[in-house]
């Protein structure tokens, strides 16, 4: 059988098209990640994981990725998963009480988790660790937990943590960093002039405190300061010198969507220069077959390297789980969310507390 082509792929609706299903079943995409328009009822998305990972076949599940970062960003919703706040509310909370904000966290990153592998998905966009600046597109805004770099890479911590405890593979965003970013990449190329002392200072704490993370998302922003020309995810020096070599993040690499604004160029174009950059798998996310048609046939066999991370990033979240009660995850993270500390937390440090789950706005999930 064929090695997996590496490509993560996306879908045009809730069920197979025809081109699609025999698209899946040739290449063997290492993954699929699932829009709103994939999801309509429990049932159906279990079918629709269940047959792309028997198209793909291999001894290896596929990577099943979605966006569930809380606030603005939640691809599944209630009933199919608990409504959670912004990454910023955790932030403001940090402010003043770290240890609240960080029991609050894993609660909430947890029930993520357990939300997702009820379904069948295996890997989470997250978290964030794009750090804002004073006048950056608010592309980022509440999605980030807070202008303050350490605050943002102690948050990301517990949120890969509670993510991996919980059986699901986090992938930190957006590697990087995308937070000083003056136009949203979805529209248009983003340029970044800052020195590489203000960025080091700032932007890249979080990626750098989170290097041993399992797996990451790049940036379409171009940093004049690491290459003047081409945007992080096609660039050969900021992935293989910088990521890879300085930062010394060796997870496996996900470029961000080939089909943004940022990015010039067919997307065949795309896929085979974020490989040839050292992505180690390239994201389609236009859910149009002849997008997916055009990058699985020129993508290569996928790396040697690049099978080796997908495999590690798959084992990372694979440790024995605690019982998880979501009732009462909730009501706890309510209380949190409130400004109630338990006596567990008081006397806890952060990371060190049960992890469960909910939300100010934690309307329930159902099965």
């Amino acid at each position: 059988m064929n090695a997996p082509a590496p490509v993560i792929v996306s879908l045009a609706g809730p069920e197979f098209l025809g081109e699609e299903r025999e698209l899946v079943r040739m290449h063997r995409p290492a993954g699929l990640i699932l829009f709103g328009r994939n999801i309509t009822d429990g049932e159906s998305l279990k079918r629709l994981i269940t047959e792309f990972s028997e198209l793909c076949g291999g001894e290896n599940a596929p990577l099943i990725l979605v966006d569930q970062e809380g606030g603005p960003v939640q691809r599944l919703r209630p009933p199919l998963a608990h409504d959670m706040p912004p990454a910023r509310r955790f932030g403001e909370i940090a402010e003043s009480d770290f240890i609240r904000a960080a029991a609050a966290l894993e609660l909430a990153m947890a029930l993520i988790a357990e939300d997702l592998r009820r379904h069948g998905i295996n890997a989470d966009a997250a978290p964030v660790l794009d750090v804002p600046v004073e006048g950056a597109d608010p592309v980022i805004g509440e999605r980030a937990w807070s202008r303050d770099p350490e605050i943002v890479a102690r948050l990301g911590r517990i949120a890969v943590d509670a993510l991996l405890a919980h059986g699901v593979l986090p992938v930190i965003k957006h590697i990087p960093g995308h937070g000083r970013a003056p136009v949203d990449t979805h529209e248009e190329a983003a340029r970044v002039s800052a020195s590489i002392e203000e960025l080091e200072e700032h932007d890249f704490i979080p990626f750098r405190a989170l290097a041993d993370a399992p797996a990451a998302m790049t940036a379409h922003v171009i940093y004049e300061a690491l290459d003047p020309e081409r945007p992080a995810s096609l660039s050969e020096t900021v992935i293989r010198r910088f990521i890879r070599a300085d930062l010394g993040f060796d997870g496996l690499l996900i470029s961000d969507d080939l089909g943004m604004g940022a990015l010039a160029g067919p997307i065949e174009g795309r896929v085979g220069n974020c490989l040839e950059a050292g992505c180690d798998l390239a994201l389609i996310c236009s859910g149009r077959p002849e997008d997916m048609a055009r990058a699985l046939a020129v993508a290569p066999v996928m790396r040697d390297t690049s099978r080796e991370r997908l495999a590690r990033a798959l084992r990372a979240p694979s440790g024995e789980r605690q019982s998880f009660d979501a009732d009462a995850a909730c009501e706890r993270l309510r209380r949190m969310l409130a400004g109630d500390r338990t006596r567990e937390e008081e006397n806890s440090s952060p990371g060190a507390s049960p992890v469960a789950a909910g939300g100010e706005e934690c309307n329930e999930a159902r099965p």
